[in-house]
């Protein structure tokens, strides 16, 4: 199912898929030889291996979440979730493709500080990574110089803003827009690449890093 469902979002966007699959012309991301960290390289293809780290993050976590579910979960706790994996697997699948041989390697993630038995526990690291999620995009979409490219990160971006209106109401009812997202202004925050990845590598083995903004590899 996962596999018809890429092949109708690539075929719905295939105009957009043709112009990404210009990014994969040249390719200056930097992977250190023992696997340890990589650095997402310049330009849009940069901004787009960004992406592409974050969906990585993301795909993962909800793997893992619908193959070992918390105590207690819900029926439709378990629906809910399963939608969000799918879009999350549906999103890194589309940059991999997209992106071609540009695309940063797959990353190895460490989410050893997340007790997946646990309701509090995942949704809390579901909503940290939701919220990063559309910081994220909200912070670098400036940087895109691709209008074609900057579309397809809007329609991603709406779709992750959804995710994280949802996991906030199902930590606390009503909380889709509190104002540690949403401004006094009704505009989402936005947050650095530095400020983005520093907090993903919490959760990766693979740290990730963006030597072209602002964001060097140590």
């Amino acid at each position: 199912m996962a596999r018809r469902s890429f092949l109708r979002y690539a075929g719905a966007g295939a105009a957009a898929v043709a112009v990404l699959g210009t990014a994969s012309c040249g390719k200056d991301h930097i992977k250190h030889p023992d696997g340890s960290y990589i650095d997402i390289g310049s330009g849009d293809v940069g901004i787009l291996n960004y992406a592409y780290a974050l969906e990585q993050l993301e795909a993962a976590f909800y793997l893992q979440v619908v193959a070992t579910p918390y105590s207690g979960i819900t029926a439709a706790e378990t629906a809910y979730l399963t939608d969000i994996k799918d879009h999350e697997v549906l999103h890194r699948d589309f940059f991999k493709a997209a992106i071609g041989s540009a695309a940063i390697p797959a990353l190895t993630t460490d989410f050893s500080t997340i007790n997946f038995s646990d309701r509090t526990s995942v949704l809390g690291a579901a909503k940290l990574l939701e919220d990063t999620g559309v910081k994220a995009y909200d912070g670098a979409g400036y940087l895109i110089q691709s209008p074609d490219y900057l579309t397809i990160a809007g329609k991603i971006v709406s779709v992750e803003a959804r995710h994280a209106a949802l996991i906030a109401n199902l930590i606390s009812s009503g909380s889709f827009a509190a104002p540690d997202q949403v401004d006094a202004n009704a505009i989402n925050r936005s947050a650095s690449i530095a400020e983005i990845l520093g907090a993903a590598n919490g959760f990766l083995k693979t740290k990730v890093y963006a030597t072209n903004f602002n964001y060097p590899i140590i």
